[in-house]
């Protein structure tokens, strides 16, 4: 079985906030790795956002039932983008049986899109 789940997200919202909230933002949101790997680029930052709600939507979850550190974009040797669960988000996936989580991001000068798509173990 397949769920999918995508998100958009203008860029320059990420960039305000993170101008207004700073380090109290990102270590909210992020987790030390995703902070290291984006160096303060809104662009990243936007995307990963974007990457975090696409996943809560693709396990069914919404924004309260997974933290937003409970989801880690991290990289493939590949350098293609991954998901890592983590907490909440992986006791979520072991009871969706989950198999495999798939992700896509891109990022224009404007916006970032993630989309993504959880296979999980047949019911029947």
């Amino acid at each position: 079985m397949l769920s999918t789940g995508v998100d958009i997200i203008e860029i320059d919202r990420v960039r305000q906030v993170l101008e207004r909230y700073g380090q109290r933002f990102l270590n909210r949101v992020f987790t030390p790795g995703e902070i290291e790997y984006c160096r303060g680029r809104a662009s990243n930052l936007a995307a990963r956002f974007a990457a975090k709600e696409a996943t809560m939507k693709a396990l069914g979850t919404g924004v309260r039932g997974v933290g937003w550190k409970d989801i880690e974009v991290v990289r493939h040797d590949s350098g293609a983008p991954a998901i890592k669960l983590h907490k909440r988000g992986a006791s979520r996936a072991q009871r969706l049986a989950v198999q495999e989580i798939s992700i896509s991001l891109s990022h224009s000068r404007e916006y970032a899109v993630a989309f993504v798509v959880v296979r999980r173990e047949d019911s029947e």
